[in-house]
């Protein structure tokens, strides 16, 4: 039987954490909470930033440090082996964005490759993350995706982005490290799609080792997950899938009103729920040819995923099941499942402060739309708090 209080324990939760860093979060949260300082701090942030005034050192020690590993790889280690003393490994996810040049997109091939050698080093770190966009432009994705025909050095341009996908999946199948790689726009994604897909075909024969994100606030990803089943078994691969819900709801559907197309983001929360929990129950139901990497901060999903796991005889161990939560959130979701023997990973954002700040925005402004989550959040820390006064 499943424990269905098991996210209660707060002791397991925070047990990595100081009094001074359980107060440092419980501050964080409290700011995250509210609507118009999220949108002063983020102002006033980017302002303080362009103008070179010295706050890097402040930004570090408050939400930085709370969000993010550190500066580079190195930096991470500690973080990293922390983690692995309660079982929770950790996905290096480097956060810069919105890179436009070959000479970044090789650069960022660079900090990919270093990273997978990192995994290969140690056990706390048996994944590693991208997005589609860290390779490319995204206006070549797009191109792509729309069906438009490209030029020759566009024709260049995509060829260096699918030799970029091959290096980093021919040296994670050779160093047997799995891939994650993220979903973004729409508009942008069949692409995306298309090449991953490709990844899968010539890396994914008898291990898993790359995976495609399906953003569960999108109505045809299902649909979606079970033809891309169908070619897996009729061409001998399998599939790799990591399920979130998604993160660039309102932009999506404004773009969709904008261009007068229908949404492609579900129409309520509960739709959205519905679809990922859907998702879930297709995968776990299908593991001997899909894995899954259960992205999730909603606790009735995970409870639903051990559920299942219980009532398919799938072992808590499977490597074919993984679960994971950002860095520095739902940390009694992470520590808890760990405890109980399931396989989880932290997803630890990473890269210059600078360069890391549009991520860190995007944290606070998500927490601030998603009231429960933020709420969640500083109950729990208000009950560990009271707990270590006693």
């Amino acid at each position: 039987m499943i424990n269905r209080s098991l996210f209660e324990n707060t002791a397991t939760a925070f047990a990595l954490k100081s009094d001074s860093e359980l107060e440092r979060a419980y501050f964080l949260f409290k700011m995250i909470s509210s609507q118009p300082l999220v949108r002063i701090g983020t102002a006033a942030t980017n302002f303080a930033l362009k103008a070179n005034l010295p706050v890097e050192g402040l930004i570090r020690s408050t939400v930085f440090d709370h969000f993010c590993g550190g500066v580079n790889e190195e930096d991470c280690l500690s973080v990293i082996d922390k983690l692995y003393t309660k079982c929770v490994s950790s996905v290096l996810d480097y956060s810069v964005e919105g890179k436009e040049v070959e000479e970044e997109f090789d650069n960022a091939l660079e900090k990919i490759l270093k990273i997978i050698h990192f995994c290969d080093e140690r056990d706390a770190m048996p994944i590693v993350v991208f997005k589609p966009t860290g390779f490319g432009r995204f206006l070549l994705y797009q191109k792509k995706t729309e069906g438009k025909a490209l030029t020759a050095s566009e024709n260049d341009e995509w060829d260096r982005i699918v030799g970029r996908f091959n290096a980093v999946c021919k040296l994670a199948k050779e160093k047997d490290v799995e891939v994650l790689i993220d979903a973004e726009e729409s508009w942008m994604q069949d692409a995306a799609d298309n090449l991953v897909e490709d990844m899968m075909r010539k890396y994914n024969k008898g291990k898993t080792i790359v995976y495609n994100t399906l953003q569960c606030y999108r109505w045809d990803r299902l649909d979606y997950l079970k033809a891309l089943h169908e070619k897996g078994k009729k061409e001998g691969f399998n599939i790799g899938m990591k399920i979130v819900r998604g993160a660039y709801m309102e932009k999506e559907r404004n773009r969709a009103e904008e261009k007068g197309y229908r949404s492609p983001i579900c129409e309520n929360k509960k739709e959205t729920d519905d679809t990922f929990n859907n998702t879930l129950i297709y995968i776990l139901e299908n593991l001997s040819d899909i894995s899954v990497f259960i992205g999730t901060h909603n606790e009735a999903s995970c409870y639903l995923a051990m559920e299942l796991m219980e009532k398919y005889n799938i072992h808590k161990e499977d490597n074919n099941v993984w679960f994971g939560q950002l860095y520095g959130m739902s940390d009694h979701i992470s520590y808890n499942l760990a405890a109980e023997g399931y396989n989880v990973a932290k997803y630890i954002p990473f890269g210059p402060v600078k360069d890391v700040m549009p991520y860190l925005i995007r944290r606070a402004e998500e927490n601030t739309s998603v009231a429960g989550q933020t709420n969640r959040e500083l109950t729990l820390l208000k009950t560990e708090r009271k707990r270590r006064k006693v």
